[in-house]
């Protein structure tokens, strides 16, 4: 089914992903060189021809996200001027993401800033999974499959078995997405209201929904810090809930976010590999793949198809 002219490469943020995405799809892995001249400037090599192929790369927008998002740039440069037929663009975590509109005067829209840059690189086609505004789809002028991670995570939570569930959305902002996933659950949901101080500093004011005597399943797209998650799990303990089960696609985990969630009432956190993790961290991180999700995706689109077929309830 694929010829020589699919070609897969990967940045340096999570190859271990790209591996597996190439492992479902029985491809090998492009040979690229990625280095940095002594300035911190980054240089790109492709170690084979890509002339007339269809190039994908996959970087994910994680720490340090300006080097990562700049190699990339660099390396869509680098294929375009290689001639290659299409650059597909497979990029699990859309950094900047969070800043999709004005929330105050004299502040950018980063996000368009950072579609736009992709744009005028060369990007024929983005693959992301679980925009933290699905609108940001609209900032492109190019085709984006927005996949979802949702089957997976509600997947996981349905083996558990858990009794007395309630799906709890963490703020008004993240409701959708936990009525999502309630209603494959079959399960009640509720809501968080928060008072927000700063940048990653929210606390807990009210709580929608009753809580008391259910386990939680608390869902968000990313958790950055994780203060708000134990903020959030911290309320809904002192309102009567059993210890708390995390949902996340992304686990971007800035400073001691590691060390933050691993806390007495949190049962576990379910998160996907879209970012790279330590290797060493608490037993009670639970990491599922997209590889498949993304080797599908990558299927579809080269021979034809609807990517709505991969959402099993329904795409985003």
């Amino acid at each position: 089914m694929y010829s020589d002219k699919l070609k897969i490469f990967s940045g340096s943020s999570n190859p271990k992903l790209a591996e597996r995405i190439c492992k479902e799809l029985d491809v090998p892995l492009g040979k690229i060189k990625l280095s940095r001249f002594k300035s911190g400037e980054i240089y790109c090599l492709y170690e084979e021809s890509i002339r007339n192929c269809d190039v994908f790369l996959v970087q994910t927008f994680s720490h340090p996200i300006n080097e990562h998002f700049m190699e990339l740039l660099v390396m869509m440069d680098a294929a375009k001027r290689a001639s290659a037929r299409t650059i597909n663009l497979v990029v699990p975590y859309y950094g900047y993401s969070r800043q999709e509109r004005k929330a105050a005067p004299r502040e950018p829209i980063t996000a368009k800033l950072v579609a736009d840059l992709l744009d005028s690189a060369g990007a024929d086609r983005v693959i992301t999974i679980d925009l933290h505004a699905p609108a940001i789809q609209g900032f492109f002028n190019i085709p984006v499959d927005h996949l979802t991670a949702l089957d997976l995570l509600s997947n996981h939570i349905k083996q558990l078995k858990i009794e007395d569930l309630i799906v709890v959305s963490p703020d008004a902002g993240g409701v959708t997405r936990a009525e999502n996933l309630a209603n494959v659950l079959e399960a009640p949901i509720a809501m968080m209201f928060k008072k927000r101080y700063a940048h990653n500093e929210a606390v807990v004011t009210h709580v929608i929904g009753d809580v008391e005597g259910r386990t939680p399943v608390i869902i968000e797209d990313l958790i950055d810090t994780g203060t708000t998650i134990v903020n959030v799990v911290e309320g809904l303990k002192e309102r009567g809930a059993n210890d708390a089960y995390i949902l996340a696609t992304h686990p971007v985990f800035s400073g001691p976010a590691l060390q933050r969630l691993d806390h007495p009432n949190i049962k576990e956190v379910v998160i996907t590999d879209s970012i790279a993790i330590p290797e060493e961290h608490s037993s009670r991180f639970h990491v599922l793949s997209i590889a498949g999700l993304l080797s599908d995706a990558i299927r579809i689109i080269k021979s034809g198809g609807s990517i709505s077929s991969l959402f099993k309830y329904g795409g985003v």
